[in-house]
């Protein structure tokens, strides 16, 4: 099955592309490459999760808040490529989450990113190398941001 046919099986909506909050480009196409600049979770209706995990949130909440950001990067490839097909694997996810200092299951939270990309991808091309790692805060108070690179077909 294509990385479009996967999306679709799993009954999940992409909300809206995210526009910068500053000085960069939501994505850089260079040679066969794509690399997705730092994307929180954005909702449906254009808004942010907000929280710290280990005092507004619990991990559970944490893990969906890094899904939904993983939703919020596919809907940017969807915006600039046309369509998850043309993403060949992901090779490498910077997963950041905004903690209580006591806090130390980061790489548990970054799996709900990880767990959509494998499920979009498979496990061949959608797991590539990555890095979970604790932040005292994140813009606007997000609970996860993350970054990825991948390779294009």
């Amino acid at each position: 099955m294509t990385a479009e046919e996967n999306f679709a099986k799993l009954g999940l909506e992409l909300p809206p592309a995210p526009s910068p909050m500053g000085v960069y480009k939501p994505c850089l196409i260079v040679d066969n490459f794509i690399y997705v600049s730092g994307h929180g979770p954005v909702q449906m209706d254009g808004s942010r999760i907000i929280g710290r995990i280990g005092a507004d949130m619990d991990i559970e909440a944490g893990k969906l808040a890094a899904q939904q950001v993983g939703l919020t990067i596919l809907a940017t490839l969807k915006a600039n490529l046309g369509s998850l097909d043309r993403i060949k694997r992901v090779i490498k996810v910077l997963g950041m989450v905004n903690c209580t200092s006591d806090f130390e299951r980061h790489p548990y939270v970054i799996n709900g990113c990880s767990e959509l990309f494998a499920n979009v991808w498979g496990t061949e091309n959608g797991i590539g190398v990555r890095s979970a790692v604790g932040f005292g805060s994140l813009p606007e108070n997000i609970p996860v941001e993350i970054e990825v690179m991948f390779e294009l077909a």
